[in-house]
């Protein structure tokens, strides 16, 4: 299993994913293969990007899926509206000694992604496809979104660094693992959870909060105390009582400690006024010779707020952010979806299936997809063509923006390209080495340097460009046409 639990995870999935596996089974399809994409219709946070995360993860699930004797036996017991078992036993032997033969191409991890562009791939047969659904969207939703917004706040922290605090506030245990080790492929530079920082080696931060305050007689007496047990650890919180006052005791117990041959490594404010607070605790901190000591923040922060405080002049050195970063608060999900592409008939011949809906947004795109994406020669990202690998376009394509078939873009040859979706899983196993979890971050923090800042921006960002190649959006107008006449029939 994947980093953080030996349990078999077969079972994490939708009941109809099971009953359709069944189905096909039943029907002779099991084997018949399929290319299912992996892909998001809108980005969260009324932004402009979203930054891919959770492959890692997401590949490990692949490679070691196999149902277990205690799976099946589970499988078996799961009765239908007559109190039978809605399993033969014929089918869940089939699943108990199913050879794993997937094929996954996948954008790399900490990847810059918009709309409608296949994160991932997965080629294999139907029934193996469909079982993988539900993990898949669970695992890169979550991750993605957390990683987007953790971008957002990291770049409205500018050069200053933001730890994640969200442990407590995370949806459940997986949550707050997934979510921290999402959050530092966004950018946080630490975490508090110490779980994440064994299983994925992220940077631990922490100190004390205010129950450490108020379980001594004073305020002094508490500092003084956790000065003397950690002495190279000390970030005072000093907001239990009076924050101006709490900032003075700190720097009494600083004091103390610089004459050991120690430092006060900062302060920390969790409420009240954090810029006119902020500015007062460092005039309190400089007059005493304690330039070097940090202001640490936290207190429900976002993007927005840390922006709205670097504006208004706060002394701000380090940001604490928790509930809003754990929890994606404004937006707590992706929307994700995994759509059949195409499907092979009994000659192995090709078929292009589209899912069709009276909200274009939802209309998916048919065919073995692949993603090509054009950059400036300076390395700024230009637009992205969603192409057919069926019908793979002749030199760079020209690319159809939205739903007008004569907008077209067609590129010089001094731009360069390069195909997004590469090989990642081939008959089941992982074909490309996981970069370390430092690779992943720095990736997405380059990524994120060559989107166009209009792109980037918080509020009405411009809409980077993603279209399908000619002959794909052709084949997509007549698709839909012929399902149209279809269901007036």
């Amino acid at each position: 299993m994947f980093q953080g639990t030996s349990q078999s995870l077969a079972l994490l999935t939708d009941l109809y994913q099971l009953t359709m596996a069944y189905g096909y089974w039943k029907n002779g399809k099991a084997d018949q293969q399929s290319v299912f994409h992996l892909f998001y219709r809108s980005n969260p946070f009324r932004g402009g990007y979203v930054l891919a995360a959770g492959l890692e993860t997401a590949l490990d699930f692949i490679q070691s899926y196999r149902f277990t004797e205690d799976d099946i036996a589970y499988l078996a017991s799961i009765l239908g509206n007559d109190d039978r078992p809605i399993f033969d036993k014929a089918f869940l032997d089939y699943l108990a000694q199913l050879e794993w033969n997937i094929n996954v191409d996948a954008i790399a991890e900490g990847t810059v992604v918009f709309p409608h562009e296949p994160i991932l791939r997965v080629r294999g047969s139907i029934l193996q496809c469909q079982l993988l659904e539900t993990a898949l969207l669970n695992i890169i939703n979550f991750q993605s979104l957390i990683a987007t917004k953790a971008s957002r706040i990291t770049r409205a922290a500018g050069d200053q660094p933001v730890l994640e605090f969200g442990l407590r506030r995370a949806q459940g245990m997986d949550g707050a693992l997934s979510a921290s080790r999402a959050a530092y492929i966004g950018g946080c530079s630490a975490t508090s959870n110490v779980l994440a920082g064994k299983l994925y080696g992220i940077p631990v931060k922490g100190t004390h909060a205010h129950s450490w305050v108020m379980s001594f007689e004073t305020e002094l007496d508490a500092f003084s105390a956790y000065a003397a047990a950690m002495p190279n650890n000390c970030v005072f919180l000093v907001d239990t009582y009076d924050t101006l006052h709490g900032v003075r005791k700190a720097i009494q117990v600083g004091e103390h400690l610089r004459s050991m041959g120690h430092r006060m490594v900062g302060i920390r404010l969790d409420s009240g006024d954090l810029a006119s607070l902020s500015i007062a605790a460092r005039k309190l901190l400089d007059d005493a010779g304690f330039q070097d000591a940090t202001i640490v923040a936290s207190n429900d922060l976002d993007e927005h707020a840390i922006s709205d405080l670097r504006e208004s002049g706060a002394k701000i050195g380090v940001w604490g952010v928790g509930t809003k970063l754990i929890t994606a608060y404004d937006q707590p999900a992706l929307g994700g979806v995994y759509k059949l592409g195409a499907i092979q008939n009994d000659q192995g011949d090709w078929r292009p299936t589209i899912k069709r809906s009276e909200q274009f947004i939802k209309t998916s795109t048919p065919g073995i997809l692949q993603v090509r994406r054009f950059t400036s020669p300076d390395g700024l990202f230009l637009a992205d063509m969603i192409y057919n690998e069926l019908q793979k376009p002749s030199g760079l394509g020209s690319v159809v923006h939205g739903s007008d078939a004569n907008s077209v873009v067609d590129f010089g040859s001094e731009v360069h390209y390069e195909e997004l979706l590469q090989p990642a899983i081939r008959e089941g196993r992982i074909v490309r080495p996981h970069p370390s979890l430092v690779a992943i971050r720095d990736r997405a923090l380059s990524q994120l340097k060559q989107v166009d800042p209009n792109i980037r921006r918080f509020e009405k960002p411009n809409v980077y460009p993603v279209g399908l190649e000619r002959s794909l959006f052709q084949l997509k107008e007549k698709m839909v046409a012929e399902s149209a006449r279809e269901s007036e029939s």
